[in-house]
């Protein structure tokens, strides 16, 4: 039975259950004393007032005292402490951690998923699977599967396992014919040619890896990402979307797939109909983040959803898709593909690029996203925070930590206190993010 389990040696839980007991019995006696003899024998009184007051004390203690202890079991985290105490209680109430759903795809949301996963194993990514060029294209042609790249970098971003089974993931060849092509890749080619369909690979592949949430495939239809520029001239493929745009100097007004009728993943949908917080981006707009919201079931289940919905911004425009657009343009397109306004949070940029990577990106033609408050409606809270990290290979990336902590600022401030069942979870996760500064 599992109240046995708080009588495991170690918890600290038994010596304030016999304090408690004790302190119980001289109250008792205490009581029935002074209640039965009528206060006729003075002198034995005091005693029995006495034996009754340190029942008092010794039951108020026991409680106090046990409900510490239970709290620094629950949470993993001692009271009196900076540092987690007991790693298997931390682990366990991330379990129990806010359900946190991602959508996008691209290095944006695998970089993203590394800091939520300090937090919670809620955590359900929804992915493009619109990639057409690279490696997975190849292996998209070739063996006819859905793109693994997005997916294979989710699956590391969230995976408990060792950094040499990381690095192995991630090891792209350098020679013959499969220069360029990733091993991760491949490990899903050949999940996928030994499993019933390419969600249950991703799933064999989660567990090989110890990934600490799900990853999903937003659909399983073979698609292709199709655009309709401004001028009415319509492209098709991922990877061919940016270059016609930035060759002809053209915008994109909308996207879309072929099939039209694509059908989302089931579980996907329903991760996002329970979810506490949806996430959207960062990424690419229109080829890593417009896949998933143009399937039609997907975008609807978003706007129903009761999660805070919550848009984090590019830094940087993107040549051949997002060129000349601010904050506000960035908004506008997501919500035009949803079909209605529903976002209610954005995390945008503030800090400031390095002058010596920010030349660079200049060079390529890229501008910083720039933050035109004016511009949007008064229901979308703006939060701004110092985005800015580069990596060791000097690229320009959002600082996982930052997004994170203040992803879970706005869960413990909209969602936990409107249900009371989660008062623990509110503790936990407010203690971490104490612990994180």
């Amino acid at each position: 039975m599992m109240i046995f389990e708080w009588f495991r040696p170690g918890l600290n839980i038994k010596r304030w259950i016999l304090m408690g007991f004790c302190g119980l019995l001289l109250f008792i006696l205490g009581i029935s004393k002074i209640l039965f003899r009528g206060l006729i024998y003075d002198s034995y009184f005091a005693l029995f007032l006495y034996i009754l007051i340190v029942g008092i004390i010794l039951m108020y203690a026991s409680i106090k005292l046990a409900f510490k202890n239970f709290m620094e079991i629950i949470t993993g985290v001692s009271v009196n402490k900076e540092t987690v105490s007991n790693k298997f209680f931390e682990q366990r109430m991330q379990v129990r951690g806010p359900k946190i759903v991602a959508i996008g795809g691209g290095t944006g949301l695998s970089t993203m998923l590394r800091g939520l996963k300090e937090y919670t194993t809620n955590i359900t990514a929804i992915v493009t699977v619109a990639d057409d060029g690279g490696g997975s294209g190849k292996l998209r042609r070739t063996l006819g599967m859905l793109p693994p790249g997005d997916i294979r970098n989710c699956l590391v971003a969230l995976a408990h396992t060792e950094p040499l089974m990381e690095e192995l993931m991630q090891y792209r060849f350098t020679d013959g014919d499969l220069k360029g092509q990733s091993f991760g890749n491949l490990f899903i080619a050949a999940m996928n040619g030994i499993s019933n369909n390419f969600e249950d690979a991703i799933k064999k592949m989660s567990d090989v890896l110890a990934v600490q949430g799900k990853v999903y495939p937003v659909t399983l239809t073979d698609v292709t990402l199709c655009a309709k520029l401004k001028n009415g001239e319509i492209v098709k493929g991922e990877s061919v979307i940016p270059e016609v745009c930035y060759e002809k100097k053209q915008e994109i007004d909308y996207i879309f797939l072929e099939p039209q009728d694509a059908k989302p993943l089931d579980e996907a949908i329903a991760a996002i109909e329970d979810a506490d917080c949806i996430i959207i981006g960062p990424g690419s707009l229109y080829t890593s983040i417009m896949p998933n919201l143009v399937i039609k079931e997907v975008a609807e289940a978003v706007k129903k959803s009761k999660a805070i919905k919550v848009y984090i911004s590019n830094i940087m425009t993107q040549l051949g898709e997002t060129e000349g657009y601010k904050l506000s343009d960035h908004l506008n397109a997501i919500e035009k593909h949803c079909g209605g306004k529903f976002i209610n949070f954005i995390i945008a940029n503030n800090g400031k690029i390095p002058e010596e990577y920010f030349k660079k990106y200049k060079e390529d033609g890229q501008e910083v996203v720039e933050n035109d408050v004016e511009n949007i409606r008064d229901t979308v809270d703006i939060i701004f925070k110092d985005l800015v990290y580069i990596n060791e290979n000097g690229l320009l990336r959002h600082n996982t930590k930052v997004l994170a902590k203040t992803i879970m600022e706005l869960i413990i401030k909209y969602i936990f206190p409107n249900d009371r069942r989660r008062v623990l979870d509110y503790y936990y996760l407010s203690e971490r993010l104490k612990n994180k500064r």
